[in-house]
């Protein structure tokens, strides 16, 4: 079967699974200065499989998208249909930052009230 005519999910799928074990692969990865190189790797490794997939393609669909994410510095836990939850939040004027220190304490609160 022709990969370029499967999903996009399953032709990341692939692309993944390729890179599993491929060390000189891995490797560049590792030492991308940041997500347009990391990007251009991975479309290269794409290219080499006849995935034929995009730029687009890799920057939504997980687990790629978290590892660009992720080369930027941001966020890696993503809510909802795919827009990282600082993307959704951006333009929000009633925004509130909780620390992690903070959200700790009150889910431990809510957990001693409830019997957890």
């Amino acid at each position: 079967m022709d990969p370029k005519k499967l999903p996009v999910k399953d032709r990341v799928k692939l692309l993944v699974q390729s890179l599993d074990g491929a060390e000189q692969t891995n490797e560049a990865m590792s030492i991308c200065d940041n997500s347009e190189e990391l990007l251009n790797l991975l479309l290269e490794v794409s290219e080499k499989q006849n995935l034929a997939l995009t730029k687009d393609d890799l920057m939504k669909t997980p687990p790629i998208r978290d590892w660009v994410w992720y080369k930027n510095g941001g966020a890696i836990l993503t809510v909802g249909d795919g827009t990282p939850r600082y993307q959704q939040d951006k333009n929000s004027d009633n925004r509130i930052y909780l620390g992690a220190g903070l959200i700790i304490a009150l889910l431990f609160i809510f957990g001693m009230l409830t019997g957890f």
